[in-house]
């Protein structure tokens, strides 16, 4: 290859500073033809199994990597090149996704050179050591793999023999989990066509989308996994999606059903009010659950694409969470509204607000008050990149910014107080039990139906956005995921 030819070349001949100037220039020539652009003219040519054109690029760094000298740095966009010297041990965080350790090696002034690849899955084909060439992956390139390549590749060099060495990688796809393997790119599988081989690796672990291995030699190195799908998040899909559909029905049933009755029903200010609340808060969590449709429509699961960009789109998702964000909230503010109701109907019983006053103020908190919350929130984190995550859905960024504290923390805070004003009003209508009662008859029932309502939904959305948390502190247990989708996709039953 005239890649590997000429560097080994220019090394003998050039003074080291315009050997690093050629090998800057190389580096950002290889930078543009690994991008993702490049990857269906990379995918044709790894189908044929007479080629090894990525192959033989892998191998020109490998005798690139042999022929420098001396201590520097130099990086791409998607390359980063780096060389030094070290005694006895070796540990660096080459980049935000790819670690290297060394333990005690005993030996002094030993030379390393590592090269990150971010994005050389484009390049490498994904066989590995058992995959069998056949007629139909060897002339169509639409063959759907049974691994992918899901890490940066790792190239790293040493003046000594080193039979100890720790990787650390960050996954680029994580929700990939299947079958992790640490693997190196062996040149001489396949009649020198190459393949990746797991021999001499060993997998550590795999936590937190971040997956450790460890090896006897050095060489080229990055990880393999399945793009099988588990069955759990399977199950999680059909629970989700159906649980959400049946929400939308109910709802729309329950607001039809309001509107049939709402003259009938609203005799009184405390009536009146009742119903407002209950049918903004079905309407809140009906918007919500069609943001939720659009959400999934916008950013598809990287699970059912593996071999796709699972970057989502961050203007549609923004936007599809802006609205997510305000309405949950507005569903759990008109919650607010109706246990405020409850408490003044029970504590000021003498109190005459008119209709309108009420409405007004459940207005301001059912609407103004979570508007503010979720402006706030995209004005704190979004020119930081940091509103929505990117790897896996359109939703409110935790690992970065914590963005979905503003909605857990009120939705929380929210439930809390509802609890403790279902205390104070049980203690009220038990202790005047003995002693008279000057609530009119229709105010008595009014306020047992909304006791009821604000009993009924503020443990079950106390136990569904608990659970939520859960999948936060746990996002592996697919269980506390499952459990989750069932009540969270399923609450509105508890509305009328």
């Amino acid at each position: 290859m005239l890649l590997k030819t000429d560097a080994s070349t220019f090394a003998d001949i050039l003074p080291p500073k315009r050997f690093i100037s050629y090998l800057q220039n190389i580096l950002n020539t290889v930078d543009v033809i690994i991008g993702d652009d490049a990857k269906e003219s990379w995918d044709f040519l790894n189908t044929n199994q007479t080629q090894n054109s990525s192959s033989e690029l892998l191998g020109s760094f490998e005798t690139i990597s042999d022929k420098m000298n001396g201590n520097f740095a130099l990086h791409t966009r998607r390359i980063k090149l780096y060389r030094t010297k070290f005694n006895d041990s070796f540990s660096k965080e080459l980049t935000s996704n790819v670690s290297i350790n060394i333990p005690d090696t005993g030996l002094n002034d030993i030379y390393i050179t590592t090269i990150v690849f971010s994005t050389l899955h484009n390049v490498m084909p994904s066989r590995n050591s058992s995959f069998e060439f056949t007629d139909s992956n060897s002339t169509s390139n639409k063959t759907k793999p049974d691994n992918t390549i899901n890490a940066a590749v790792l190239l790293v060099k040493l003046n000594e023999t080193i039979r100890n060495i720790t990787l650390s990688y960050q996954k680029l796809n994580a929700t990939l989990e299947l079958d992790p393997q640490c693997v190196f790119w062996n040149f001489k599988l396949f009649d020198k066509v190459g393949a990746w081989d797991d021999e001499g690796c060993e997998f550590v672990s795999d936590i937190n989308d971040t997956v450790i291995c460890t090896c006897n030699h050095l060489t080229s190195f990055s990880i393999l996994m399945s793009t099988d799908i588990p069955e759990s998040i399977l199950l999680l899909d059909v629970i989700t999606y159906i649980g959400v559909g049946i929400s939308i029905v109910s709802l729309l049933i329950c607001l039809i059903i309001e509107g049939i009755v709402w003259k009938a029903l609203t005799i009184n200010s405390t009536a009146f009010m009742r119903h407002v609340a209950i049918v903004n808060t079905a309407l809140s969590l009906l918007i919500a659950d069609i943001c939720f449709f659009i959400w999934a429509s916008i950013a598809k699961n990287p699970k059912d694409n593996p071999n796709k960009d699972y970057i989502v789109p961050i203007g549609p998702c923004s936007a599809a969470t802006f609205f997510m964000h305000f309405f949950y909230l507005a569903m759990f503010f008109w919650m607010f509204v109706s246990s405020l109701l409850l408490l003044y109907r029970t504590v000021m019983v003498f109190s005459q607000m008119s209709k309108w006053t009420m409405l007004a103020i459940g207005l301001t908190v059912g609407y103004v008050c979570p508007l503010i919350i979720a402006v706030t929130t995209v004005a704190a984190t979004a020119p930081d990149n940091g509103y929505v995550r990117q790897d896996q859905a359109c939703w409110l960024n935790w690992t970065k910014t914590k963005a979905l504290l503003a909605l857990v923390i009120p939705a929380l805070t929210i439930v809390v107080f509802n609890i403790l004003v279902i205390i104070v009003v049980l203690y009220k209508m038990l202790t005047r039990r003995g002693t008279g009662n000057t609530v009119q008859a229709d105010e008595k029932h009014a306020l047992a139906v909304i006791l009821r309502c604000v009993a009924i939904l503020t443990p079950l959305f106390g136990l569904t956005w608990s659970l939520g948390i859960g999948t936060m502190v746990e996002p592996k247990n697919k269980r506390i995921h499952i459990t989750f989708a069932f009540f969270n996709s399923l609450q509105v039953f508890t509305l009328h």
